[in-house]
């Protein structure tokens, strides 16, 4: 065991054959999370004395906290709006990271194992410099194999539960991976329904289609195009299910071609179902005939999608 200060903090370091009691974080392409400068993962929930927990790894380093050539884990607190005001949790825990060609775990801990106080203004405890990254790229230290690692955690409060498993699994952007769907409106001044949806596309082994409000939704009602990439059929995945999504909208401007578009990066989870813009395009614009995205009451619309992760409960 070696103890270390880093800042004010002593922290342990320990080796264990045996895997962590609460929960296992296995990300596949870990590499495609390093591409996005500034981007964490939160993991599924887990339970663990009692209470619900995730995990929250900064590939690049926590750069509020101005960390640099280091990943960053911690062990955040999570669906605490039942437990009043005034609470406050105090826990013991050890954060893992699988060495796969040794078959050991490095675990991460407060030296003397101090306990620490979860409360409504501190949600979340761990290490700024979890694992210097260039030692964890390095294949032969045997942290990131195959561009795959494991990352896991115990949590110590009154009892513990058996450990929830979560895969990441991320892939890379390529052309390949970009299904295009294109959508033909026809009559479209005459269109009366609140939104219409167009039919289904498959876009990384998952069924999506577009929901288009022509007179806006909610608040942008009358004065703008609201569309959103949604799930075809989310009851047909679990509740712990998320994926990972880059996408773009597009109104095709047919007499020019300077296409109004709109692209975005995000999570989706069954629960949410759709992404997209309240304020697609102003309908003034829309129904100038000089912008050409309605030309003989036809309108085109496209969407393309890249699925780039999904992460599911095992």
């Amino acid at each position: 065991m070696e103890n270390k200060f880093v800042g004010q903090v002593a922290i342990s370091r320990s080796i264990s054959h045996v895997p962590p009691a609460h929960f296992l974080l296995k990300i596949e392409v870990f590499s495609s999370l390093v591409e996005n400068e500034g981007e964490k993962y939160e993991s599924l929930e887990f339970d663990a004395g009692g209470y619900k927990w995730k995990l929250v790894v900064y590939p690049n380093g926590n750069k509020n906290e101005n960390v640099k050539d280091h990943i960053s884990v911690y062990l955040a607190m999570v669906d605490t709006s039942s437990l009043g005001l005034g609470w406050e949790v105090y826990v013991i825990f050890r954060l893992f990271v699988l060495d796969q060609k040794k078959d050991e775990f490095l675990i991460l801990q407060d030296a003397m194992g101090k306990q620490r106080r979860f409360h409504g203004l501190k949600l979340e405890w761990g290490f700024d410099q979890f694992i210097p990254l260039e030692k964890f790229i390095n294949a032969s230290n045997g942290y990131l194999v195959g561009d795959t690692c494991v990352f896991g955690a115990e949590v110590f409060v009154k009892e513990t539960k058996k450990c929830t498993r979560e895969c990441l699994s991320m892939t890379k952007l390529t052309s390949a991976s970009i299904c295009k769907y294109v959508w033909k409106i026809e009559n479209f001044s005459k269109l009366e329904a609140k939104f219409y949806e167009s039919e289904v596309f498959v876009a990384g082994d998952q069924k999506w289609k577009i929901r288009l409000y022509p007179k806006g939704q909610g608040q942008r009602t009358g004065s703008h195009l609201s569309m959103f990439l949604a799930l075809a059929d989310s009851s047909t995945v679990t509740r712990d299910f998320k994926i990972c999504v880059r996408y773009t909208l597009r109104i095709r401007d047919q007499l020019q071609s300077k296409h109004n578009d709109k692209i975005a990066r995000t999570w989706i989870r069954p629960s949410i179902g759709a992404r997209g813009w309240l304020q697609f395009v102003e309908l003034s614009y829309l129904n100038k005939a000089s912008n050409g995205l309605l030309v003989h009451d036809v309108c085109i619309v496209e969407a393309e999608v890249s699925v780039l992760g999904i992460s599911k409960a095992l």
